[in-house]
This record gives structure tokens, sequence and C-alpha cells, in this order.
């Protein structure tokens, strides 16, 4: 497959699909910024904020599998777009929560809404790319990620500061209410932006259509090892292994994301500086990122790029709090953090590889919905043992020897992936 017809492809898609995943992490997370007065507000203890912020990967543990095989079944354009819209709605709703338990509600249902999204884009851009270019362009995909927390960081902390007040809202609600609306309008252009698949792309001549249709079979027929049913991919040891470790790797990212304005505002910041030093940690992981997955896809090497991070990224985060400075506080939470979302990327070609069809849409939506268990115990969990102790130290520790967990049974499945 030539790199022009490539690059043509992804101008199209990656570019919108970015920007898609920017406004669903931001919609995910901002809960992170409001928690700075909302908290306040509600009277909501640590450990009420830790399980309303990570409820929101129960209800995308329950709908996940069901959600990723409808959009199977009836294609990628019509089912982003309802996610996406419904999503938008619940999140706004946010806004007027009451106390802990609309908070928990809210939280759920925007679980629910959101289940499918992530899986989906990547079951979709299985249709597109061949394997050996998947880690590249996952990582570019993924990008939006960090740079969604970079550019939302003060985007959000301006929002709070700068609305306070008006039309008698809190700056948080207005926060939810703002930040809800890109992905409403984004829902709606999915429906004329996507393709289902490239031989009902207009945009490609018929020559390229056929090109790329062919690649993309001959690559699924050489990339399956084994034919794996839906089924057997549900209960598959492999299967559940990579679930394990996405469970650790969102159990860092979250516990990180979710909990870093907090940290950063008890160094004596105000809301506004909160939001520009809890962006640096993104800035450094969108800078790393691609060129490690990119490395990977120049080495065609995937267990090593997933595990080494995850471990260094693990330490990184138990050390970082073990000091009272700052700025040393902020560079190891910066390499944590990079070391989350250099893993991330490529650990999404580990079940690409393995899993084709309907196995590759339960499968990784399995992963997806049992790994993002790891968004619920990570913020929770700090929360517990925040509440419990007092200390940060000691629930970063927690869940940084969770990451480090991850990378470790990352090398024991490269081995039986070998071996297979």
């Amino acid at each position: 497959m030539t790199d022009a017809l490539m690059r043509k492809v992804s101008w199209r898609l990656l570019p919108f699909l970015m920007l898609c995943y920017f406004v669903a992490y931001l919609d995910r997370v901002n809960v992170g910024f409001a928690a700075l007065t909302m908290n306040r507000d509600l009277g909501l203890s640590p450990t009420v904020y830790g399980f309303g912020a990570g409820v929101f990967f129960l209800g995308y543990f329950l709908f996940e599998v069901p959600s990723n095989v409808v959009l199977e079944k009836v294609g990628a354009r019509a089912w982003i777009a309802r996610i996406m819209i419904s999503w938008s709605l619940v999140s706004a709703s946010t806004a007027f929560v009451v106390g802990e338990r609309s908070f928990f509600l809210v939280r759920f249902l925007l679980g629910l809404a959101e289940a499918g999204f992530f899986p989906g884009i990547i079951l979709y851009l299985t249709y597109w790319y061949p394997s050996e270019r998947r880690a590249g362009i996952v990582g570019t995909f993924m990008m939006a990620v960090p740079v969604s927390a970079a550019i939302g960081s003060p985007l959000s902390a301006w929002i709070m500061a700068a609305a306070d007040g008006a039309h008698g809202l809190a700056g948080w609600q207005w926060l939810y209410l703002l930040e809800a609306a890109p992905s409403l309008l984004l829902g709606i252009a999915v429906l004329f932006v996507l393709t289902d698949r490239p031989e009902a792309a207009a945009w490609l001549t018929p020559a390229e259509r056929d090109e790329l249709a062919r690649e993309i079979e001959r690559d699924r027929k050489a990339t399956a090892r084994e034919k794996i049913g839906l089924r057997q991919a549900l209960v598959h040891p492999q299967v559940l292994g990579l679930a394990l470790v996405y469970l650790g790797l969102s159990a860092g990212l979250y516990g990180i994301g979710l909990w870093l304005p907090q940290i950063v505002k008890g160094f004596g910041l105000t809301t506004l500086q909160t939001g520009f030093v809890a962006a640096v940690p993104y800035v450094v992981a969108a800078a790393g990122m691609i060129a490690w997955t990119r490395r990977s896809d120049r080495r065609q090497e995937r267990i090593g790029h997933v595990a080494i991070p995850a471990i260094l990224g693990g330490l990184a985060l138990a050390l970082s709090g073990q000091t009272d400075a700052p700025v040393a506080a902020m560079a190891l939470l910066s390499l944590a953090t990079l070391g989350v979302f250099c893993a991330l990327p490529t650990f999404w070609t580990l079940p690409t590889a393995l899993l084709t069809g309907s196995a590759a849409a339960g499968g990784i939506a399995l992963i997806n919905a049992v790994g993002g268990l790891g968004g619920f115990i990570g913020p929770y969990l700090i929360g517990w043992i925040k509440n419990a102790t007092g200390r940060f130290d000691l629930a970063l520790a927690a869940i940084a020897a969770i990451m480090i967990a991850a990378g470790l049974l990352t090398l024991l499945l490269g081995r039986a992936m070998r071996r297979a």
C-alpha cells in the first residue's frame, strides 16, 4: 500500500477523530477541575469525590461490550454520533447536581452514554490501517488526550474563574455547560464526516478503494494467528490478561488525571495558576508518546514498548509523593504521565493483532471495559487513602504499584503470545 494513499486516509480521518476524542476526554475529566470548588459547595469528602469521579467507569463497564458489538453491526458513523450526542447532554446535566447521590447518578449515566466510543474508534481504525502502521496511528489519535488535558487544564481554570457567579451559577456549573457544547456539535458532524468502510469512501478513487480494501483483507488474514470467535474472545486467557494490563494503565491514567488539579492546588497556587501548572505533565506526554510509538512501529516491537514505560512511570509516580519540593514533584509526575501515555497507544496494537471481526469488536470492548475499571479503582483508591490518612504519598504509591504490576504482566503475556 502506498504512503500517499495512507496520507490521504489519515488527513481525512485522523484530525476529526482526534477532535472528537479531545472533547470526549475533556468531558470525562473536567470533574477534576470542577472539584476545586464543587466539593466545597456540595460538601463532598475526598472519598465521596473519588467514588463519584470513578463511578463513571462502572457505567462504562456495563455497556461497553454491547455498544461495540452494535457499532460493528450498524456502522461507526451512526453509532459514534449517538454516543457523542447522548454523552454531551448527560455531561451538561452535571451542572445541576445538588449532592452526592445526584453526583453519583450523573457520573454513572455519563459512563453508560460514552461506553463504546474509544474501543469503537480503535476497531474503526482497523478497517482503514494495516497492523504494521497501527501503533503510530493509534499514538497520533491518542495524542488528543494529553493535548486535551494540556489545553483543557488552563481553559477549565479560566472558565471557573471568569464565569463564577454569572446568572446565579457557580464557575464549576458553567464549566460543565460550556465544555459539553462542542461534543453535541461534533456528534452531529459525525453523520456527515465519517465513512463506515473503505468500500464506501466516495472521497477515494475506485482504484484507491480497491487497493485499500484488498490490503486490509490481506492483513486481516495474515495477522489472525488463530480463528477466535466472539464467545471465545470473551474468555480467552490472553484477552483477559490484556484486560488486566489495561486496568493497571487506566488506574494510573485516571488516578493521576482526576486528582492532579487538587495535588497541584496543594502547592499553594490559585485556581488559574493550578490550570497552567497542571498542564505541564500533558505537554511532556504529548511530545514523548509520538516518538515512542513511531519507534515501536519502526522496530515492530510491542511488548517492551508497553512494559518499560509502565514500570518506569510507576516508579516515578511513587517517588513523586516522597518529595516536598513542588518542582521535583511536578518533574516526577510528568515522567509518570509520560510513562502512561507511551504505554497506552502501543498496548492497543496487541488485541488488534490477536482478534478480528466480531471477536475484535467484543474482545476490544471487553478489554476496554474491564481495564476501564482501573479508571474507577485509581481515583477511588486515592480518595479513600487520602481520607483515611490525610496523605497523598501513600495514595500515589498504591497507584504506582498497580502500574508496575501491569508492566510486569505485559512481559509475561508477551512470552505467552510469542509461544502461540
